[in-house]
């Protein structure tokens, strides 16, 4: 099963046993743990290479998270940075280099607690939009930590639209540089992670004026700090942004610029370039600027928003097998709270989507190495369909994930609520995941657009069909559908075709609705832009119907590939058809709407939900011990390998500076409010 190192916390003596509660969950075991954490992980080697890495992290005191949750904002900061400087040490002498499966593990141990995580965003955007001339200029200086750099894109006034940004990057012919600057206060770049204390250059996102018209945005390496001393540069106004709901470790910053000159040569030219006497060249539409943001939006998914969810499951149903409350029977002993049908209900769906998630992710991510290289390469057509993948599954996957990890977090009851949980930490931190990279309304709208365009090149104006080929994923639209469903019981939806046929016929539907409001809005006299806007709730609700047509369909053809496996593909097929029911019935309302299903079908789906929740159930530890996370890791309390969550607790709270420091409010105002009283009693 899982490495040694899980089974036991050194250094606690009552943590030497693994709690028998959760040691009877990992007696049986239904399928091979370890053959799913290599599955899970891309292969076995990937599995030893990852639990090599961290066990040297685990293994430095100067990695330690174990302080965090007592630490102030400035503390955390000092750590963090502390931790990327410690660790790049460590990388060189081990022969990491920058962007290896080494330094991602690295991350995944460390919780991401680490500085300098948006300086790996200013490299891809680089290595993306950059010329092989500015790549081979700049990318050495990232990854020797010669400089230290940022990308700053957000503004005061301006988020996900990019087109309304309003840092100008003006071209002076005579001197050959580009002039940035912010003309407005919501022209002040705001948010960008490492740019508050630590940033020496910024990737800054501006409009391109040059020859007189303005070209739209490009990217500018500008420098902010002096290489010298880290002062600001002349004309730069650079600082942290102050206190945020989470991500307390990052310098978060706010950056004015005022008439800031830098070089003709700092512009990243890979799709666009400004000649010296300032004619524009562009290859390619101005959406290929927007390949950036596609890079992270894909590297997000595994390597921060879905982890985040992956966690928050293993915290509360290895708690959930710990808390023993109520009885199920009068006079009978207090059960496992897991053993409840509700508590089932909570956390059960959010393991099977987490499944699902991860499953949808790595097929994005082959999908996006598959498409990248022929995009540096000026092929651009599989940008779209790659833009509206990964814009809508961002927006689905950090959606559901933050309502999942909320759900974990009250399914822990009151100690939930405690920071040692772990819990609160990781939903601050996936709430953010909503806005960042695009926020999540905006994104599913874009996915809209790309379906609706492709809906109305196969359908045309309202009744007419044309044959065309369309993209993968949305190659259904062109497929007829059955009117009804032909379930008759429950155990017909547990057919992966029924189920896909199911959300494939619902996602064309709300497709097909939403264009033809579309149509109608225009045909009434309304212009395109107008009957967009009155049609968007329609447009967002077919989009997410989209996302999670192509979730359950990637998660079925997943199991298709581990017919050598059949024991883990039976348990993963449970997780599948679990996560396909509960979406059913969470969107039932979109089922029942033309009459695809019944409610006495709706009844039988609930009715297969539930029993699979008892199946599921027997194995729910087992499936979390598969994502293989190192106690370390998790900084829970609640959540580790041996199941001694009390005593962790308890043992934890000690260290609190609360407990140790005196009560500063004693002596000025609780001892004189005391004495007070003291002569009349």
């Amino acid at each position: 099963m899982g490495s040694p190192v899980h089974r036991v916390s050194l250094g606690d003596t009552w943590s030497t046993q693994v709690h028998p509660d959760i040691e009877s969950e990992r007696y049986i075991q239904s399928f091979n743990v370890e053959r799913l954490i290599n599955i899970l992980d891309g292969g076995a080697q990937n599995t030893a290479l990852r639990r090599k890495v961290e066990s040297i992290i685990h293994s430095d005191p100067e990695f330690s998270l174990k302080d965090n949750y007592f630490m102030t904002q400035n503390e955390r900061y000092e750590a963090a940075v502390k931790r990327k400087f410690h660790l790049q040490t460590i990388a060189k002498r081990q022969g990491w280099s920058e962007g290896s499966p080494e330094l991602y593990y690295s991350y995944r141990t460390l919780s991401g607690d680490l500085a300098f995580s948006i300086h790996m965003v200013f490299l891809k955007s680089l290595k993306s939009l950059g010329s092989e001339e500015q790549i081979a200029k700049w990318a050495p200086l990232c990854n020797d930590f010669q400089i230290i750099a940022t990308y700053a894109q957000t503004e005061l006034g301006h988020g996900t639209y990019l087109q309304g940004l309003e840092t100008e990057a003006t071209y002076d012919a005579a001197t050959q540089e580009f002039v940035v600057h912010s003309p407005t206060m919501t022209a002040t770049k705001w948010w960008p992670g490492d740019l508050g204390r630590s940033a020496t250059h910024a990737l800054v996102q501006a409009q391109l004026i040059c020859s007189g018209a303005r070209q739209g945005m490009h990217a500018f390496i500008v420098p902010i700090r002096s290489l010298q001393d880290h002062t600001p540069l002349p004309g730069v106004t650079v600082g942290d942004i102050g206190p945020k709901m989470g991500f307390h470790h990052i310098d978060h910053g706010f950056l004015r610029l005022d008439h800031v000159r830098i070089p003709r040569e700092n512009m990243l030219s890979r799709f666009a370039q400004v000649l010296p006497d300032g004619t524009y060249l562009k290859v390619g539409s101005l959406q290929i600027n927007y390949l950036s943001m596609v890079v992270m939006r894909v590297d997000l998914l595994l390597g921060e928003i879905i982890p985040m969810l992956q966690k928050a499951c293993v915290i509360a149903i290895r708690y959930s097998v710990i808390r023993h409350q109520s009885s199920l029977r009068p006079s009978g002993p207090e059960v496992k709270i897991l053993d409840y049908q509700t508590q089932q209900h909570k956390l059960l769906p959010q393991l099977a989507t987490v499944y699902a998630f991860h499953f949808l992710a790595s097929n994005l991510l082959k999908f996006f190495h598959s498409s990248y290289s022929a995009i540096l390469n000026r092929d651009f057509s599989h940008l779209p369909e790659l833009h509206a993948l990964s814009a809508g599954i961002k927006a689905m996957v950090s959606d559901l994930c933050l309502q999942g990890t909320e759900l974990c977090r009250r399914a822990c009851g009151g100690h939930g609520y405690s920071k040692l949980s772990g819990l609160p930490s990781l939903v601050s931190r996936v709430t953010a995941s909503c806005t960042y990279e695009g926020e999540n309304t905006v994104l599913y709208l874009q996915t809209a657009r790309f379906l609706v365009k492709h809906y109305l090149q196969v359908h045309g104006s309202l009744g007419s069909t044309s044959q065309m080929f369309l993209p993968k994923s949305t190659a259904y639209l062109t497929t007829p559908y059955q009117a009804r469903c032909p379930a008759q019981k429950a155990a017909d939806f547990l057919h992966a075709k029924l189920y896909t046929a199911a959300w494939a016929h619902v996602a064309a539907r709300l497709i097909k609705d939403s264009a033809h409001h579309l149509q109608t809005l225009m045909q009434s006299g309304a212009d395109w832009d107008e009957a967009w806007n009155q049609s968007t709730v329609l447009h967002l609700q077919a989009a997410k119907a989209h996302c999670y047509y192509i979730s359950v369909k990637n998660f079925t053809e997943t199991l298709d590939k581990l017919e050598n496996e059949p024991a883990i593909q039976q348990v993963l097929k449970r997780l599948c058809d679990l996560y396909a029911l509960h979406s059913i019935l969470t969107n039932s309302g979109d089922f029942l709407h033309d009459g695809f299903l019944s409610g006495t079908q709706v009844d039988a789906v609930r009715t297969a939900y539930l029993n699979l929740l008892l199946l599921i159930r027997k194995d729910a530890i087992l499936l979390t011990d598969a994502f293989d996370f190192m106690d370390h890791c998790l900084n829970s309390a609640l959540g580790c390998y041996d199941g001694n969550v009390y005593e962790r607790l308890f043992h934890w709270a000690q260290r609190s500076p609360t407990n140790t420091q005196g009560n500063p409010a004693y002596e000025k105002y609780i001892k004189p409010l005391l004495q007070s009283w003291r002569s009349k009693l």
